[in-house]
C-alpha cells in the first residue's frame, strides 16, 4: 500500500478543505474529459486555478502541479496532461490533513 501523504494545515482552514479537495476530485474527472475531447483551454484554466490556490489552503504540491498542468495545457502535450492527471489522483488518494492551531 503506498504511502500516506501527511500535511499539517492551519486550523481556521478546517471548514474550507474538505469542499476545496472535492473540487480538485471533480477536476480529475474533467481533465479526463478535456484528454478525451481535445479541450485544452479548459485544462489551462483548470492548471491555473490549482496554481493559485494550493498553497493558500497550504497544498503547495498542488500549486506545483497546477503550474505544470497550465504548461502542458498551453503546449498541448497529450502524455504529460495524462501523467500530471494521474499525479494528482494519487495525490488525492493518498493526502492525509491534520489540522494544527495557527
Amino acid at each position: 500500500m503506498p504511502e500516506p501523504i501527511e500535511i499539517e494545515i492551519e486550523s481556521d482552514l478546517k471548514s474550507l478543505i474538505p469542499r476545496y479537495l472535492e473540487n480538485r476530485r471533480t477536476d480529475l474527472k474533467t481533465l479526463e474529459a478535456c484528454l478525451t475531447n481535445g479541450d485544452f483551454a479548459t485544462v489551462v484554466r483548470i492548471g491555473h486555478g490549482m496554481k493559485g490556490s494550493g498553497g493558500g489552503y497550504g497544498l503547495t504540491h498542488l500549486t506545483d502541479l497546477g503550474a505544470r498542468l497550465e504548461e502542458a495545457g498551453k503546449a498541448e502535450v497529450v502524455d504529460s496532461i495524462r501523467a500530471i492527471r494521474a499525479e494528482l489522483d494519487d495525490f488525492l488518494k493518498r493526502l492525509v490533513v491534520t489540522f494544527v492551531e495557527a
